[in-house]
């Protein structure tokens, strides 16, 4: 099998993430603008509880599998690889329906005690599945992963980003359509947002279905054979290294998915107790602010913060495979090019992403989201607050990849911790004086400590050597960037040009003196 390098795969994985945000930004958009910020939280809650059971079940899966399958197959073993793929859908099937299961459980108790929202309980509900979808979707993925066959993971992707469009937006629509009828087959719940929350939420769980379709019916027609060595490992040695390798990034996964958690418990109920400087707007209670306040940060701002780090993260995923061969056969020089090349294409990409967010983050966010102004306005000082983390983060995903690749899965957990912490310090203490920006100001601060913890413990464990002066090239060319940007935002007004045509003319600006700028102050740092 001809395998994909780095650069391909990592290309291949990020067009088709790329193409999942397109597909989840026509989800997530309309679904915000029908629901408003008391349905988002609505949604946000059903995510809250969602996000760490799928993070411990499903997220260190794919890692797992793709460096054993990576691994078996540098040893020229590649039925060794098939051997654990089959054990990796036994084992984690089984984890995944567990984790299905005490989502649904956990739904009403924890509606109602975490958030004192009982009408978030059906959307809950609605999205326990997907965490058994999602644990068989991450075997497969990871199988092909470690083969460098990044196709299938990207077109199920594709497959899954276009279900959860089709199949959530109708659903949500359709609810808010025969709001009248619907309601009487949930008695118990009183407030119409809820069920058209727990109606779009259903399309993810849907999607994940899809994703799951599409590896079966890829498997019907496609028979790959793989020649080499028949030595197989037990399958108890093989379910043993795959849970050694899961479980700790499962961990770290469920530690990330917390920061979620603190800002919903931190931002509601610090802002119930402390009170706020917003007015609450018409349709809103004084009681459901706190709810409507993060209901907007979350389902805006922080929609709109994850849209690169989504992209980058498939850097980590094509680096994975990569780092762990040059690893494995102590090709230093081959693991040194790398793991730069992951660094350095995830800051290229994140840093004139911030840049413009940073100064355009008033029209991206009115264009992104017309009839929701009252939310937007809530999130604009937030998102640009935020952007900083956004570079961190996503310079901070391919390492924890690299991390793994070398044997080192524990250390992302042991470093989220310490993420988390800082995390929920950052919002007790900046919540009560400066509201939601705190909550965002404490993400930047928490993602800056996760990046140098994580650098240096790379660094540390590996021996490579990591030059920062393209780093710096990159930066600078940002700045550069974000100035244009401004520069032409400011001719702009003055000529009353406004909406889509400002972003536009300056995200042309700004990436053309981004582009010119950064190819030579990086050609100059690497000479």
């Amino acid at each position: 099998m001809k395998k994909q390098t780095f650069i391909k795969g990592s290309l291949i994985l990020m067009f088709s993430a790329v193409a999942a945000k397109i597909f989840g930004a026509f989800f997530k958009i309309p679904l915000t603008n029908i629901l408003g910020g008391v349905g988002m939280s609505y949604f946000s809650c059903a995510y809250s509880l969602f996000m760490p059971v799928y993070a411990l079940t499903v997220t260190g899966v794919s890692s797992a599998v793709a460096r054993m399958t990576a691994q078996s197959m540098a040893l020229g073993m590649p039925e060794n690889a098939r051997k654990v793929r089959r054990t990796a859908l036994m084992v984690f099937s089984a984890a995944g329906l567990a984790g299905s299961i005490l989502t649904f459980l956990l739904a009403r108790p924890f509606s109602i005690y975490s958030v004192n929202s009982p009408q978030a309980a059906a959307a809950v509900a609605m999205i326990s599945p997907a965490v058994f979808f999602g644990c068989i979707t991450a075997v497969e993925r990871g199988y092909y992963e470690g083969l460098s066959n990044m196709y299938p993971t990207a077109l199920s992707q594709v497959a899954e980003g276009a279900v959860k469009v089709f199949g959530g937006l109708w659903l949500c629509g359709y609810v808010t359509e025969h709001s009248e009828s619907v309601m009487r087959f949930f008695p118990s719940i009183t407030d119409v947002r809820a069920i058209a929350a727990a109606a779009g939420i259903l399309g993810v769980t849907l999607s994940s279905l899809g994703a799951v379709i599409f590896f079966a019916v890829m498997r019907l027609f496609s028979r790959q054979e793989i020649f080499g060595d028949k030595t197989v490992m037990s399958g108890r040695r093989i379910t043993r290294e795959l849970l050694s390798t899961a479980l700790p990034i499962g961990v770290s996964a469920l530690v990330t998915n917390l920061t979620a958690l603190i800002d919903m418990w931190t931002v509601i109920g610090c802002i119930s107790y402390f009170g706020t400087s917003i007015a609450a707007p018409a349709g809103v209670s004084p009681e459901e602010l706190p709810h409507f306040i993060y209901g907007s940060f979350a389902g805006i701002a922080i929609t709109v913060f994850n849209l690169v780090p989504s992209v980058t993260n498939m850097l980590g995923k094509g680096a994975l495979t990569c780092i762990t061969d040059h690893w494995e056969s102590g090709n230093r020089k081959g693991l040194e090019k790398s793991a730069v090349q992951a660094l350095l294409t995830s800051a290229v990409i994140a840093v004139p992403a911030a840049a413009g967010m940073i100064v355009l983050a008033p029209e991206i966010m009115r264009f992104l989201f017309p009839r929701q102004s009252d939310e937007v306005e809530i999130c604009i000082n937030a998102l640009r607050l935020m952007m900083p983390g956004m570079v961190f983060l996503c310079i901070s995903f391919p390492l924890f990849s690299m991390l793994q690749a070398i044997g080192k899965p524990a250390q992302p957990l042991k470093i989220m911790l310490l993420g988390t912490a800082v995390k929920l310090a950052g919002n007790l203490a900046l919540i009560p004086s400066m509201g939601v920006d705190g909550a965002a100001l404490s993400t930047t601060i928490c993602y800056g400590v996760i990046l140098a913890v994580s650098l240096y413990a790379f660094v540390k464990a590996s021996g490579v050597h990591i030059s920062l002066s393209p780093f710096m090239g990159v930066i600078y060319a940002g700045l550069m960037c974000g100035g244009a940007a401004y520069l032409t935002v400011s001719a702009a007004e003055t000529y009353l040009v406004s909406g889509f045509t400002v972003i536009l003319l300056s995200a042309l600006a700004g990436g053309t003196v981004y582009i010119l700028t950064a190819f030579t102050v990086i050609k100059k740092a690497a000479s």
